[in-house]
């Protein structure tokens, strides 16, 4: 029965989202009329106001949306959440990570509801907060985006660090923070053009590198993923051919790790990815093979830069992580 029930409440709200939204239009949306029914003729202003939608175009697709979007769900995007933190923007509900909101949202979350974790959306919650829109991932099976779909428009935000500008321009045309999103970008690419030019030729022969300790395992990422973009893309540096290898998230060995013997090494370590192994990150650094690697020997090795958290590919991830790279690379 609590099924049943479930279904006939989903389905009731899907009907009711044709009509939500509420606020004034702005000049740049498409309203979609409401049918001309005596019942909708009748209704107050207020009311009407709310079956004016409007449409909006992500990464080459459309998706109708209320005019207004006040009240945002994020589901498993935690880019969304980075982009929050760069908008300032206060979703309704939110990622926790190991049952709580991690301490780097602390500042868009004192108000926000937990909807679950990255990938185990809670349905019955985010339904309880009847969203106006859904922050969902790229990497959702289309069955989960399916159900998100029946409570309200939902966007499969890429999880790309190349489609970083599309993410945070989403979320301002959302929230009517567009000028505060163009503004944050334009500030990354000047600051990365700046250190790219104060850095020069410095690093030219020098092999740079960005990993993740999950579950006690050494991984690599391709090119366009993770702080990659930052580092051989924004800077200018030659990727590592392991990393143009890579075609997702790679799990190497320490033998591999030291065939790249990397000059410099960015590493992110957290806790909550290595439960079942929490001296990881020490017993790496206690292994004779990864003592014989340039960057160990030479004091180049840098630990948590950024919070471990972070994903690499958003404004938020990319703008921290430069400000530290560049002090680090820069040191002699």
């Amino acid at each position: 029965m609590k099924k049943i029930y479930l279904g006939l409440s989903i389905a009731a709200l899907t009907l009711a989202l044709t009509a939500c939204g509420g606020g004034k239009e702005a000049t740049t949306n498409t309203t979609t009329p409401a049918p001309a029914t005596t019942a909708t003729a009748e209704k107050p202003a207020d009311e009407a106001n709310k079956a004016e939608t409007r449409t909006i175009k992500y990464l080459d697709k459309e998706y109708i949306v209320p005019s207004k979007t006040e009240r945002i769900v994020i589901a498993g995007s935690m880019e969304s959440m980075e982009d929050s933190l760069v908008l300032n923007v206060n979703p309704v509900g939110a990622i926790s990570v190991g049952g709580k909101f991690p301490e780097m949202f602390t500042p868009i979350t004192g108000e926000s509801t937990s909807i679950g974790e990255k990938m185990q959306p809670n349905l019955e919650t985010i339904l309880s907060l009847k969203p106006d829109v859904i922050m969902g991932s790229s990497k959702f099976p289309p069955e989960v985006v399916e159900k998100l779909n029946k409570i309200a428009p939902t966007f499969p935000v890429s999880h790309i660090s190349t489609n970083w500008e599309a993410n945070l321009q989403l979320l301002g045309e959302l929230t009517g923070k567009q000028a505060e999103a163009e503004k944050a970008l334009q500030a990354y690419k000047a600051e990365a053009g700046a250190v790219k030019a104060k850095l020069g030729e410095s690093l030219k022969d020098k092999k740079v590198l960005a990993i993740r300790l999950r579950q006690g395992n050494i991984n690599i990422y391709p090119d366009k993923v993770f702080f990659n973009p930052v580092l051989y893309a924004d800077l200018g540096l030659t990727a590592p051919e392991e990393v143009k290898a890579a075609k997702a998230q790679e799990i190497i060995s320490m033998e591999k790790f030291s065939q790249i013997n990397p000059d410099y090494l960015f590493i992110q370590f957290s806790p909550d990815e290595n439960k079942d192994n929490p001296n990881a990150l020490e017993d790496l650094q206690n292994n004779p093979i990864w003592k014989s690697v340039n960057a160990v020997k030479n004091g180049k090795v840098y630990v948590n830069v950024v919070d471990p958290l972070a994903q690499g590919g958003t404004a938020w991830s990319k703008t921290q992580f430069l400000k530290a790279a560049v002090e680090k690379l820069s040191a002699k």
